[in-house]
């Protein structure tokens, strides 16, 4: 079973943990190393079964792959998840070196960052056991990528707004948030600074009440957020929210948010959503900034090649936008350009005439 859904997605390898002494079970999946070593978070949490566990991990590495080489990397995908007993477990350092240890016998294979449910500290407790590791403050190099997240998403909203011949500027605009974890509370703050206006929803009501008094927002009933009518819709919790139930509710005639595979079935949903009039900025894609940030300072990248990086997240998306014009739709389109970058088919260059936005 598990070889046959490697084979089906392509992966290389898939690690599973056990450490019972330090708590820990987790599943480390490599999908590609043909660019480089494979760079993808770490996620603590609490699956409704290990199906579940496996099926989410297969499905993030193969999308850190196509990330990677969407914003002309030179690494591979790969992703790891924490397997938590509970919702909102402690972290633990003993559990957290653990997985440092796990990922060090990799040598190097896959290297490891931040996603959900670990934070720089986390990170650091890993880089105590592995050098392979990134995003931490001490032990690591990198910090939180998700500013840089942000900014690459905003830049994706900027190429879609550009794409249907509007002027890319977010006065006046009303963009809907879910999730205003560290990455939607960037998107906020960018946005808002430039004129918009904006609504969210969140599962935390003290993550709400700060964003309401710091940045102004307008709270939104979380069962409600996807339905809002708004000229910008932006899912930065986890994925899947937009699916076969969710498509008719969209009001927005943009979707384009940070959350990691916010489409349940990519191929299927995106057509569904390029039939209702909604343009879909692949999430890979838009959502790349904060691993340009973490591969870039591995690769020992100057700050000004990681800006213009992630800069160049508005003409990518603009190329596979109008590459979608005429393929089944901008997921397919997405995966296609990042499967020909694997194959050495696309140079990194912009889209002739696009205009840079940092």
């Amino acid at each position: 079973m598990v070889f046959e859904r490697m084979a089906n997605r392509g992966h290389e390898r898939v690690l599973f943990i056990q450490n019972r002494a330090a708590g820990l079970r987790a599943i480390i999946a490599i999908h590609s190393t043909t660019l480089g070593p494979a760079l993808g978070g770490v996620r603590r949490w609490h699956y409704a079964s290990e199906e579940d566990a496996l099926e989410d991990v297969l499905r993030l590495s193969e999308a850190m792959t196509y990330k990677a080489a969407a914003a002309h990397l030179p690494m591979g995908g790969g992703k790891s998840v924490i397997l938590l007993d509970a919702a909102l477990a402690e972290p633990r350092e003993v559990a957290a070196k653990a997985m440092g240890r796990a990922v060090d016998t990799l040598r190097g294979d896959y290297i490891a960052a931040e996603d959900v449910g670990v934070n720089e500290q986390y990170i650091d407790w890993m880089g105590e056991e592995t050098r392979f590791v990134m995003g931490g403050e001490k032990k690591s190099r990198g910090g939180d990528p998700s500013p840089y997240t942000a900014r690459g998403v905003v830049n994706g909203m900027r190429a879609a707004m550009r794409f249907l011949n509007q002027e890319p500027t977010f006065k006046d605009k009303l963009i809907a948030i879910q999730g205003m974890g560290h990455v939607g509370w960037n998107v906020a703050r960018i946005v808002i600074g430039e004129g918009a206006k904006v609504k969210a929803a969140d599962i935390s009501p003290e993550r709400l009440d700060t964003a309401k008094q710091q940045l102004g927002v307008e709270v939104v009933n979380v069962d409600h957020i996807l339905a809002t009518p708004c000229d910008i819709l932006c899912p930065c919790a986890l994925g899947g929210v937009i699916n076969g139930n969710t498509i008719a509710d969209v009001q927005a005639p943009i979707l384009c948010g940070a959350a990691n595979n916010v489409l349940d079935d990519p191929f299927e949903d995106s057509s569904a959503l390029m039939a209702r009039g909604v343009l879909y900025c692949p999430d890979f894609v838009v959502n790349a900034g904060g691993l340009i940030q973490l591969a870039g300072l591995w690769l020992q990248y100057t700050q000004a090649q990681l800006d213009q990086k992630i800069a160049d997240i508005e003409s990518t998306t603009l190329r596979i936008l109008d590459r979608g014009r005429v393929l089944a739709s901008n997921h397919a389109a997405a995966v296609d350009y990042a499967r020909r970058v694997i194959d050495g088919g696309i140079p990194n260059q912009p889209r002739q005439g696009a205009i840079h936005a940092g």
